[in-house]
């Protein structure tokens, strides 16, 4: 009831904006009763319109809580969790092995099936963008959501087939006297497989914008439990998510590459299908919010409204002299006004040349009078930016580390023990992973509360914060992988094991077990910034945009990349640091460029999150001033 006090105060407001005086307005404001007979007629007739209006306001708050949103928390949070963990069973264990796949079953060459995995992974990276602007928009997260995952499960249908059907794929090499040579895929092997991809990158551009913001939409954000919630939602999905890409890494990667193919990729598709169960079995008590049109559109009409209104002057009290309108059924919370970006606030001036329409208040012409509220949801936007840039430039040392450990896995020591065993090189990836399962338990059930306690603070400490220990830690992370390195290929030189790497040169005598510390602190690293950073984009931008939110991370992700590989291609052309043979090369001083990118980040982030200003609520019975801010709160 208290959006519907405030709407009564900005009307109030608006109506007495002819009067000089502020104490006139807080006299009116607090009278229990308003004599509009001993008003002029012409103030008196837009008081009793603006009666009229909040009437119908209060009449549409009535029926709103006579279907109030029932909220299931944790209830429904085995459905969704479990969701989601059988469907990364699937999807990591399908796309994890993919290159090997392309090359050993459908006998690509090696650069052709690599852009074929590169275009495939940045084309879902990218497709969220996408799937989030349709859910926000249009359908809804759960409908979204429901269609994506049966895409995904009839793509890894599509590659299961491939694989256990032999017209689905070429003949083995040299096994059948049609083929006494490697044969490649026809035409219509490719088409079938590409055509699986598609399905694929159609299941993953919905899954994962989604995915997140659906689960904490069970959440009601209006209480603390809620909002507790929501913030240990956060831990246990990145827990069991990773925990389900350390099965697939391991368990479904190994029965590909050393048992079958066919049940390899089976393995997955059975796991995807019992992650659709899961979902529609939770059907019932979802909560689900339907899309009240384009979140776009409004940020277009800001932009456009306030490049006409350039030339004005904002008002001395913008809080009390620009237009407010909220319609009654938005999803989103009242902000309150900010004095950053003020040209944008020019969108809200009004004009002799605005009209108000009588029946709810809103603006006749939406391109060139926009209320405060959409004027600070679209300065909600721009001010995560900055945030979003630091995160994809810190990813770049996630990339790296987990792309580079390989090579020196596979000219390290890597028997284990005195046993007959040795570490696959790739296993290393999983140390990080392993990291984060270990350390998201802990932080959620003994350091949070602490935190808590400490601080005083809800959440611990704050988002930006985490985030600033997430890219510190990466720097401590590049900095200990060039120490290792450089004792890699010191032994390599002077104490090199018999054997050797084929095509890459002597095996350091460095046990590969000194690879563990940095992959450990890497998945610490990642730990804080990427749960700290999804839940960010989360909380900060407008409801109805959650889904379009959550999708920065994952374009981040594509960026990094392709920052990675242009970063990379750089220094291999300039340089000799990138060689081959690890021991010719300087990977070591590669490792501290890295270091140094991010030690600018690092400098970076601190000015961006020092100008920060964490999205607010209007307050809930009184206009109060922030002073310390320099904002209104209504």
């Amino acid at each position: 009831m208290h959006r519907g006090k405030c709407q009564l105060i900005l009307l109030l407001v608006n109506i007495m904006s002819d009067i000089k005086e502020l104490d006139s307005i807080k006299k009116i404001i607090h009278l229990p009763y308003i004599t509009i007979s001993s008003l002029p007629y012409s103030l008196s007739n837009k008081i009793n319109t603006s009666l009229k209006r909040i009437a119908n306001m209060e009449e549409t708050n009535k029926e709103s809580t006579k279907d109030e949103i029932k909220y299931r928390g944790i209830r429904a949070m085995p459905f969704v969790i479990g969701n989601e963990t059988f469907e990364k069973l699937g999807t990591i264990g399908s796309s994890s092995n993919l290159l090997v796949y392309l090359t050993s079953i459908f006998h690509l060459k090696s650069i052709t099936a690599t852009n074929i995995v590169n275009i495939f992974n940045g084309t879902c990276n990218f497709g969220t963008l996408l799937g989030a602007f349709l859910s926000d928009t249009y359908f809804g997260r759960y409908n979204i959501l429901g269609f994506a995952s049966v895409c995904s499960f009839l793509g890894m249908l599509v590659l299961t087939l491939t694989a256990a059907v032999s017209k689905f794929h070429p003949p083995e090499c040299g096994n059948q006297e049609t083929a006494p040579v490697c044969v490649g895929p026809t035409a219509g092997q490719m088409t079938f497989l590409l055509g699986g991809f598609g399905l694929l990158v159609i299941g993953a551009s919905g899954i994962r914008p989604c995915s997140l913001a659906f689960g904490a939409d069970q959440f009601d954000p209006n209480t603390e439990s809620g909002r507790r919630g929501v913030m240990s939602f956060f831990n246990w999905y990145y827990f069991t998510r990773t925990f389900a890409v350390m099965v697939s890494l391991t368990v479904i990667v190994y029965v590909q590459s050393n048992i079958s193919w066919s049940l390899g990729l089976a393995i997955p598709t059975i796991t995807m299908f019992l992650s659709c169960a899961l979902f529609f079995v939770g059907t019932k008590i979802y909560v689900r919010f339907v899309p009240k049109g384009s979140p776009l559109s409004s940020v277009a009409q800001v932009l456009v409204a306030a490049f006409k209104k350039r030339h004005l002057q904002l008002p001395e009290q913008p809080c009390f002299s620009l237009f407010n309108y909220v319609p009654s059924n938005s999803l989103n919370s009242m902000l309150p006004y900010t004095n950053q970006f003020r040209f944008l606030s020019k969108a809200a001036v009004k004009t002799p040349e605005d009209h108000i329409n009588s029946s709810d208040g809103s603006a006749v012409d939406p391109w060139r009078l926009c209320s405060i509220q959409q004027v600070e949801e679209v300065k909600c936007l721009l001010r995560v930016i900055p945030i979003w840039v630091a995160g994809t430039i810190y990813y770049v040392s996630v990339v790296q580390s987990q792309n580079y450990v390989i090579f020196q896995a596979l000219q390290s020591d890597n028997q284990l023990g005195h046993i007959n065993f040795h570490i696959p090189p790739a296993s290393f990836i999983v140390i990080s992973m392993l990291s984060i399962t270990i350390w998201l338990p802990i932080y959620d059930r003994v350091l949070l509360p602490w935190l808590r306690k400490f601080t005083g603070k809800e959440d611990g400490i704050t988002l930006l914060q985490k985030m600033g220990i997430g890219i510190f830690l990466s720097i401590a992370t590049m900095i200990l992988s060039g120490i290792v390195e450089d004792k890699r290929r010191t032994l390599a030189m002077t104490r090199p094991m018999l054997q050797m790497t084929q095509g890459k040169g002597a095996i350091s005598s460095m046990s590969g077990l000194w690879l563990i510390p940095q992959m450990a602190l890497a998945g610490l690293s990642e730990a804080f910034t990427l749960i700290s950073e999804n839940e960010f984009f989360y909380k900060q931008c407008p409801e109805n945009m959650r889904s379009i939110a959550a999708s920065f991370f994952f374009v981040g992700m594509a960026g990094s990349s392709y920052l990675s590989s242009f970063l990379t291609s750089v220094v291999h052309k300039t340089s000799s640091w990138l060689a081959e043979d690890l021991n010719k090369g300087k990977l070591d001083s590669f490792y501290y460029l890295i270091a140094g990118l991010e030690i600018l980040n690092l400098g970076y982030f601190l000015v961006c999150a020092k100008w920060y200003k964490y999205k607010g609520r209007a307050g809930d019975n009184k206009v109060s001033e922030r002073t310390d801010q320099n904002e209104i709160v209504i």
